[in-house]
């Protein structure tokens, strides 16, 4: 995001149809890879938009209000790190927006990946 926008803080997430965001070709190869892999527990893939919305989903544990949860959770991750790296460019982060962040706990790694419209984001497990 440009220094000269305003970031809003994100919304709440809300679900929306699949259908009413066609995915591109390579999205969609690239989500059927993800999925066939035995330690990914789901992924979401999430507007960028605000409210934030859940265009599609994987894994029970995005299903619901828990997922719901994951998806705020994730948009308000991207939202702080990137005004965080523009703190501390003095605002000009001239077009250095995040590519990709990686957040490990004990039991499970999220990766997410911001793109210009979607937000995606995998949860898996380290371990398997």
């Amino acid at each position: 995001m440009l220094a000269t926008q305003t970031m809003s803080e994100p919304q709440a997430a809300s679900t929306a149809p699949t259908q009413s965001h066609a995915t591109p070709p390579e999205l969609e190869q690239t989500l059927t890879l993800l999925t066939s892999h035995r330690s990914v527990l789901g992924y979401m893939l999430l507007s960028r938009g605000q409210p934030v919305t859940i265009i599609r989903h994987s894994g029970v544990v995005f299903e619901g209000e828990q997922g719901k949860k994951y998806a705020s959770a994730i948009a308000r991750i991207v939202h702080s790190v990137q005004t965080g790296l523009e703190d501390v460019s003095g605002g000009h982060n001239d077009g250095d927006d995040i590519r990709f962040m990686r957040i490990r706990t004990k039991r499970h790694e999220i990766m997410i990946s911001p793109g210009e419209h979607y937000l995606l984001a995998v949860l898996h497990d380290p371990a398997t």
